[in-house]
This record gives structure tokens, C-alpha cells and sequence, in this order.
């Protein structure tokens, strides 16, 4: 992918930096301690790297493809986690006959699938899903007040970006006449996400649920979430806050 996409690794390096950062400062200013529940004394994910540097990560040796093509390292990619996660998803009415609070309302999701083996591009389906989520909902690319994107690698996040820029990319995969464009990087997983926290399988997506539906129900506004997975699927879903409703 980051070959194909000629994604570069000083740009890999810098995503995972931020997501590094991003965490940590949230961490320090207790954004996590209601979404945490501590286990055997443990109370934070103790992949995070506070005091991570560009520097430190141009060291590393490359991983996966080794040769001077390489760009992919243990810093760049999500790391091999342990993890569990839940989020409580409800009818409203179930929730208010309960008097719990509402933080946020799914409003769409979709799943895509692509031939990732005859060329269709690994870890790229989750673009053609926030592509047909975005039709069936009438909203554009640019709709969005936060954008929670799976850092699987940060490659995949880099390569994601790049395909919904690239009006040939969308053509062919998504039939579009135009692509879907870029995103404000700054409203991007303002929490940091899996690079810094890990990617413990089958608990992310609920992860990052909890965590954009608490974003939403302190500020408001409209959450994209992409994700992808086993190579050749994606996973979007669309956020509301509550406080719209």
C-alpha cells in the first residue's frame, strides 16, 4: 500500500508522533479515565510513548519489508496488544426508560468488502464504504466535525486519505465523477487512536464507539468512523450527538 500510494516513511513517522502525543495529552487530562477500567493494577496502556520523538522514531529498523524500499516499522504500526472493550447500544427509548444518558446516536453504517488479492488494494475497502455511507446519507466528505480512522497502520490512515483525493482511485472503485476530496486533519482521531493504544483484535471498534460518543456529548456536532479489516473489508459508521437530536 505505502509503495502503491508512495506514502513516505517521514509521513508515516509523523502520524504516528501525533498519535503518540495526541493520547498522551488526553491521558494527562483525564480524558480516559472514565472511559478505562483498570485490571490487576494496571490504569493506562503502557504502549503510549510521552516522550516520543520524530528522532527516535527514524531510527527504527523497518519490519515487514526489510529491503531499502521498506518504510513500515514497529513505530509506524499499530502494536500486538491485549484488550477488551464494550459499549452499551440501546433504542432511545430503552435508554430513557432506564434513565441512562444519551452520549451519541449511530445514525448509519455500512460494510464493504474488496478483492485485496487480485489488486483491488489491501486495507482499502473501508474508502468504498465511507463512500456508499456518504450517498445513502446525502453528505459530502467534508460533513464532519471529527473523523475517528483506525490506525491499523499509518500507512493505511495515509493511503485512505490519498484515495479519497485521487479522482481516478474514485472513478473506478466508487463510479465517481469526482472524488470525495480531503478531510480537515485536525479533526482527525483528536484523541489519538490505535498507533498509541493498541489494536487488541475484535475491541477497537467498540473502543473507538465510547471514545467518539464522548467526544460528541462534550462538543457536539457530526463523527465519520472508518475501519478496516482481514485485509479486505471496511467498516463505517456515521455519529451524532445527542445534543442535535
Amino acid at each position: 500500500m505505502a509503495q502503491e500510494w508512495g506514502i513516505t516513511r517521514a509521513d508515516q513517522d509523523k502520524l504516528a508522533y501525533e498519535s503518540h502525543t495526541k493520547a498522551a495529552a488526553a491521558y494527562e487530562a483525564g480524558w480516559f479515565d472514565d472511559l478505562i477500567v483498570p485490571c490487576a493494577g494496571v490504569y493506562r496502556d503502557n504502549n503510549l510513548r510521552p516522550d516520543i520523538t520524530l528522532e527516535k522514531l527514524s531510527t527504527l529498523k523497518t519490519a515487514f519489508d526489510k529491503s531499502d524500499k521498506g518504510t513500515l516499522t514497529a513505530g509506524n504500526s499499530t502494536p500486538l496488544t491485549d484488550g477488551a472493550s464494550a459499549a452499551l447500544l440501546a433504542s432511545e427509548d430503552w435508554a430513557k426508560a432506564r434513565g441512562l444518558p444519551i452520549a451519541a446516536y449511530i445514525t448509519y453504517g455500512q460494510h464493504w468488502g474488496n478483492d485485496f488479492a487480485h489488486g483491488d488494494g489491501l486495507l482499502m475497502a473501508p474508502t468504498i464504504a465511507v463512500s456508499k455511507m456518504l450517498d445513502r446519507a446525502g453528505l459530502t466528505l467534508q460533513d464532519f466535525d471529527f473523523y475517528e480512522i483506525h490506525e491499523a497502520f499509518a500507512a493505511q490512515v495515509l493511503c485512505t486519505l490519498k484515495a479519497w483525493e485521487d479522482p481516478a482511485y474514485c472513478a473506478k472503485h466508487m463510479g465517481k465523477n469526482a472524488p470525495l476530496g480531503s478531510i480537515d486533519r485536525t479533526k482527525m482521531n483528536v484523541k489519538g487512536s490505535s498507533i498509541a493504544v493498541g489494536h487488541p483484535f475484535a475491541a477497537t471498534g467498540a473502543r473507538i464507539i465510547a471514545n467518539l460518543a464522548k467526544i460528541l456529548s462534550a462538543h457536539g456536532g457530526r463523527g465519520l468512523i472508518s475501519v478496516c479489516t482481514a485485509g479486505g473489508m471496511g467498516v463505517a459508521a456515521i455519529m451524532e450527538s445527542a445534543k442535535a437530536a
